[in-house]
């Protein structure tokens, strides 16, 4: 029996995709050889990755003066890959709203004046920023935020307006919401959370930044060199991949990001109404920054979020144990968690406080 995943990644991919998959994995479209174990030189991987990126363009309506770039490793990789590939005069803004933020942060200053020109530290991160009181530096090279916040449960309902290139990590977010790209220099996301199996991350650049990376850039931090080589200067995370084009083509059957993000807004507000609801549990975060990916709670002790996680892996619902920097529970509900899903959920919930308020 499958269970109901709510872990914030690697997290829950399509029951239908992992079908297809689990078909491919034996004999990948008739070559008589694993997905797993196919060359990424070979015509029929080139074919999938390049349906990947088309998809990718399809869905998030990306220009063509922008490249789509598959990497390997994790999103974190991407924090010194952004100034490696973009600050040219050794200034870069950044707005800090977790963890992740202030870990890009931090990498950046590695590499030249990485202001924090705003952050929400000051209240355990449970805002964003007002964007008209920051003060952004007129010869910034870029500014970067990250979108969502995993572990904290908050978003950007608003992105800021900036002259310098506006970059952002939206590892759990990408695909969840309609975004317009052109307010974008770069995007780039871990795919672990709402496109495929960990080892692969999305890099979306428009060219015009990334013709002179800086001459210390090792050339798999290039952005130029990896879009001259339609992401195969090496091999690539071959199988995350085609998991991620896989998950590409289930999201355009659904109706596309514009469909799953009513979807999604509909989930999180199952969620968010029960909590707000219930004298049992909480939720810190102000409301009008909630994530919609990642909803994190508490319940009246330490002790009873202990017992409310151990309790749920029972009955099937599992990963829900919070983050060690805020405790309690979160529960990931990303594109590919079912309704049920959440509705399973609430259920547990409203059980679990009957028996212990």
């Amino acid at each position: 029996m499958r269970v109901y995943n709510f872990s914030a990644g690697p997290s829950t991919l399509p029951e239908e995709v992992l079908k297809e998959a689990q078909r491919d994995f034996l004999d990948f479209g008739g070559t008589g050889m694993s997905v797993t174990e196919i060359s990424h030189r070979d015509k029929a991987f080139e074919a999938v990755a390049d349906e990947g990126s088309a998809l990718l363009r399809e869905l998030m309506g990306i220009p063509d003066d922008y490249a789509v770039l598959f990497v390997q490793g994790g999103a974190s990789t991407q924090f010194a890959a952004v100034p490696l590939n973009l600050m040219h005069s050794g200034k870069a803004d950044y707005i800090v709203t977790g963890n992740f933020a202030k870990k890009a942060w931090q990498e950046g200053k590695l590499y030249g004046d990485a202001a924090c020109v705003a952050s929400s530290e000051d209240r355990a991160y449970t805002y964003i920023p007002a964007m008209d009181a920051v003060r952004f530096r007129e010869d910034a090279d870029y500014v970067h935020i990250c979108s969502n916040n995993t572990i904290f449960g908050t978003r950007y309902v608003e992105f800021p307006h900036t002259k310098a290139p506006l970059v952002a990590d939206m590892s759990s977010e990408i695909l969840s919401r309609e975004v317009d790209v052109t307010r974008f220099g770069v995007i780039y996301a871990g795919a672990q959370k709402n496109l495929a199996p960990a080892g692969v991350t999305i890099v979306i650049a428009r060219r015009d930044l990334i013709q002179a990376p800086l001459p210390v850039c090792p050339t798999m931090l290039r952005w130029k060199v990896q879009d001259e080589n339609k992401s195969l200067y090496n091999t690539p995370p071959c199988f995350s991949i085609y998991m991620a084009t896989l998950v590409l083509r289930w999201l355009k059957k659904l109706g596309g990001v514009k469909e799953i993000a009513k979807i999604n807004e509909y989930k999180a507000g199952l969620l968010y109404d029960f909590i707000d609801n219930s004298p049992f549990y909480t939720n810190r975060v102000e409301k009008k920054y909630r994530s919609v990916m990642n909803v994190p709670f508490v319940t009246p002790s330490p002790e009873l979020d202990a017992a409310f996680v151990k309790e749920a892996k029972q009955n099937g619902l599992v990963s829900l144990k919070g983050h060690r920097l805020v405790g309690g529970m979160r529960a990931s509900i990303y594109n590919a968690m079912p309704v049920e899903g959440v509705r399973a959920l609430i259920e547990f919930m409203k059980k679990f406080e009957r028996e212990n308020a």
